[in-house]
C-alpha cells in the first residue's frame, strides 16, 4: 500500500460505514412507517440490510437507539427541504412563501418521504421516549408554518379567524393528499397546483 493510499483509507473507511450506517436507517423507516413501531424488528432491519444482527448492533446498541436515529434523520432532511423553500422564497409576500411551504411540504409527502404521513401525522402507539420526541419533532415543523402565517395576518393578507384552526385543516389537507395524490397520475402537476390553491383559500375569505 502506498502513502497516500494508506492515508486515503480511513478517509474511505468512514464513507463505507456512513453508507452503511444510513441504509440501515433508511430501511428502519421503511419497516416503521409499513408496520409502526411494534412491527419493527432488528431481524428485519438486518435481513433486509443483508448484514448480520451483530453487526447491527455494532452500529446501534439498541432498537430505540436505532429508531430515535430514524425518526432524527427523517426530521432534518424534511425541515432542510421547507427550509431551503423559504429562502428561496424570502423577500416575498407572505402569500408567496405560505404557498412554497404548501407546496414543498406536499412533495415531501407524495414524492420524497411518503413515509412522514404514515409516521407523523396519524396516530399510532409510541413508547413514551419515542411519543414525546415525535411531538418536539412536529412543534419543530408546525413552527415554519405558523411563523409565515402569522406575518401574513400581521400584513393584512391573511384574514382567517383563528389561524390555528387553519393550520390544522392545512396538514389534514394535506396528509391526505398524500393518499390519494400519486406523482405518475399528475404528470403536469395541475391536481397538485388545485391542491395548493385550494389549501391557500384557507387563510383569505
Amino acid at each position: 500500500m502506498t502513502t497516500d493510499e494508506a492515508v486515503a483509507s480511513p478517509g474511505r473507511a468512514t464513507r463505507r460505514r456512513d453508507r452503511r450506517k444510513a441504509e440501515m436507517i433508511e430501511t428502519a423507516l421503511q419497516i416503521l412507517s409499513t408496520s409502526g413501531y411494534q412491527g419493527m424488528r432488528f431481524e428485519d432491519v438486518a435481513e433486509r440490510c443483508d448484514i448480520a444482527k451483530a453487526t447491527l448492533y455494532h452500529y446501534f446498541p439498541s432498537k430505540d437507539a436505532l429508531v430515535s436515529a430514524a425518526l432524527e434523520k427523517l426530521t432534518t432532511d424534511v425541515l432542510t427541504h421547507l427550509d431551503a423553500a423559504l429562502d428561496a422564497a424570502a423577500g416575498e409576500s407572505a402569500t408567496t412563501r405560505l404557498r412554497a411551504l404548501i407546496g414543498e411540504q406536499l412533495r415531501v409527502l407524495t414524492v420524497l418521504y411518503p413515509e412522514v404521513g404514515t409516521l407523523f401525522s396519524f396516530p399510532a402507539p409510541w413508547p413514551d421516549e419515542h411519543a414525546e420526541a415525535i411531538k418536539t419533532m412536529r412543534r419543530r415543523h408546525d413552527r415554519l408554518f405558523r411563523a409565515v402565517v402569522d406575518a401574513g395576518v400581521a400584513a393584512g393578507e391573511f384574514d382567517c379567524p383563528d389561524p390555528a384552526v387553519a393550520l390544522h385543516c392545512l396538514h389534514g389537507i394535506l396528509n391526505h393528499a398524500s393518499i390519494w395524490l400519486r406523482p405518475d397520475a399528475d404528470p403536469d402537476g395541475h391536481t397538485r397546483t388545485a391542491v395548493i390553491d385550494e389549501s391557500l383559500r384557507l387563510f383569505t375569505r
